[in-house]
């Protein structure tokens, strides 16, 4: 039986990090792609490469091969607060580190990509939700997510799927002292109908659905806990 073949870009940490693990289970070979280096499961194929600049990724694409699980995990920091305290330089910023960085990772990767194979696009849950401060991380997630059913249509036979995570503890709050993040996970967990904060392996499980299972594709999967259920203004 052939192993297959999985690309994880923003793989080196948080929801990345723990679906290229888990891929790594099954039985997949899998290559991880990160800015910058930092120390990763042994198991797994490390390449530093910035996911949206078209050279260094097609030259990560190139040494991968063919590929038949590509998941974009790419994230930034930036693009959060009041719409009158958005500088726009800052949010352009964002979009390039999210959307224009899945964007390319995709151009780069089709050619590589096995015909029975799939493409994971991570968003998060400020695209369909109205928390105030969130327009901006809205408008590039929403990007992210809107491409998932018309790429679906195109790229048939290829598959391609949206994840949807809500408050999920990984290293993107790392920058926040820690007595505040986790009295704000506090608050935050009392409103979820799960009453938890995720894990990147939470999510890191619904990823792997949406990137193996072979009957699954146009769709943008929730897993936030239940908070879009929940109100969280």
């Amino acid at each position: 039986m052939t192993e297959n073949n999985a690309l994880v870009v923003g793989g080196t940490s948080g929801i990345g990090l723990g679906t290229a693990r888990l891929l790594r289970q099954r039985g997949a070979t899998v290559h991880v792609v990160g800015r910058s280096e930092r120390p990763v499961d042994p198991e797994l194929i490390a390449h530093r490469a910035d996911g949206g600049d078209p050279e260094q990724i097609a030259a990560v694409v190139e040494r991968v091969g063919s590929i038949d699980w590509l998941v974009v995990a790419l994230s930034g920091a930036e693009g959060a607060g009041p719409i009158a305290d958005l500088d726009v330089a800052t949010l352009r910023r964002a979009f390039d580190g999210k959307f224009w960085a899945h964007l390319t990772t995709i151009r780069a990767a089709l050619p590589r990509l096995s015909p029975t194979g799939s493409i994971t696009l991570i968003g998060a849950i400020s695209a369909p939700t109205a928390m105030p401060g969130t327009a901006g991380l809205a408008a590039i997630n929403g990007a992210v997510e809107a491409m998932v059913k018309p790429l679906a249509n195109e790229l048939a036979p290829i598959r391609v799927n949206g994840v949807s995570p809500g408050l999920v503890d990984t290293p993107w709050w790392n920058g926040f002292p820690p007595e505040q993040r986790e009295a704000y996970f506090a608050q935050m967990a009392s409103r979820l109908p799960t009453r938890r904060v995720a894990t990147a392996e939470d999510v890191a499980e619904v990823v792997a659905l949406a990137a193996t299972n072979p009957n699954l594709t146009g769709t943008v999967l929730e897993a936030d806990g239940g908070a879009r259920i929940a109100a969280l203004t």
